[in-house]
């Protein structure tokens, strides 16, 4: 089982090639092919590698598929005794991502 754990749009995502992940909001238009080259740790059938913060050599492509909303959120704030209370909402933009390959 090949994976790697990349750093993306400031999380870590264990991600698989062929898979397809959501990420917080990154530049490019679909269709556009992105590289990861913060690769935190790689594993393949036979050994782990693990970087210090990162790998030096290792990176992963993926393919821009779409942007996407995330699901709604309910902020809700109120003080006590003040009569006052504020609602929003809130839709994170995500982007839909293919992972393609994890190279070396």
């Amino acid at each position: 089982m090949l994976y790697a754990i990349i750093e993306a749009s400031g999380k870590q995502l264990w991600v698989e090639p062929g898979k397809f992940y959501d990420v917080n909001y990154t530049g490019g238009q679909p269709g556009d092919i992105i590289q990861f080259n913060r690769v935190l740790l790689k594993h393949d059938k036979t050994e782990i590698q693990i970087g210090h913060p990162c790998l030096e050599s290792s990176n992963v492509k993926a393919t821009i598929l779409k942007h996407i909303k995330g699901h709604k959120i309910t902020v809700f704030k109120m003080k006590p005794k003040k009569n006052q209370k504020v609602k929003q909402g809130h839709r994170q933009i995500l982007t839909r991502l293919l992972i393609h390959s994890i190279n070396t």
